[in-house]
């Protein structure tokens, strides 16, 4: 005997449509999914982010000095005496820091640098005094060291994580940012170069 057509459609389970904005979420996390890839793929330069604060003034900071290193603290006004300065964000318990250390000190010993009157100058990011004299007891690169204990001033600054470093021209304002540790490659291609333009 031949079903009845009509007895199927009783019997047959009824398909659920899932509304649309149900998988809007899927569909936006897949997206977000893909830029990221496509970032850290294509682009994933992170040393390149843009920072609002590029031609702006630098933050109005004034942080006490490293207790225990014989160099001043970091102020505001300091930044604004026509020295191109360096300011690098570091902590001792940042693994990168470690690694940028040794040409911070190449930066800080280069004749050519000393003889322009650009200097480098220190943020102790969320670090205990006695842990950050032993980070800086292999060498102290820094003329200023400004501690940000609360880690204020760093937001301040616009600071991702740590290293960061930023290119401040005499008149105090910034001219570029550099996230990342500082290695042989970005001190020849983008740091020296950004110090010569914030020179002139």
């Amino acid at each position: 005997m031949a079903n009845n057509p009509q007895d199927l459609a009783v019997v047959a389970p009824k398909r659920r449509r899932i509304p649309f904005l149900a998988i809007l979420p899927l569909l936006a996390f897949g997206l977000l999914a893909v830029l990221f890839a496509k970032q850290l793929l294509v682009g994933g330069d992170t040393s390149r982010l843009p920072s609002p604060l590029i031609g702006k003034q630098a933050p109005m900071t004034d942080l006490p000095a490293l207790e225990g290193v014989n160099v001043p603290g970091l102020s505001a006004n300091i930044l604004r005496d026509g020295h191109v300065t360096l300011v690098n964000v570091f902590a001792s318990w940042c693994i990168p820091c470690r690694a940028e250390h040794e040409f911070l000190m190449k930066l800080a010993a280069d004749p050519a640098l000393k003889s322009k009157g650009v200097r480098i100058a220190g943020i102790s990011y969320k670090d205990e005094a006695d842990k950050a004299r032993a980070f800086l007891s292999r060498g102290n690169p820094y003329e200023l060291i400004g501690v940000d204990r609360p880690g204020r001033a760093a937001i301040d600054w616009g600071v991702y994580g740590v290293p960061e470093t930023f290119v401040v021209r005499g008149d105090g304002r910034i001219a570029y940012k550099l996230i990342g540790e500082i290695n042989e490659a970005n001190t020849r291609d983008l740091l020296l170069p950004e110090i010569d333009k914030a020179l002139h």
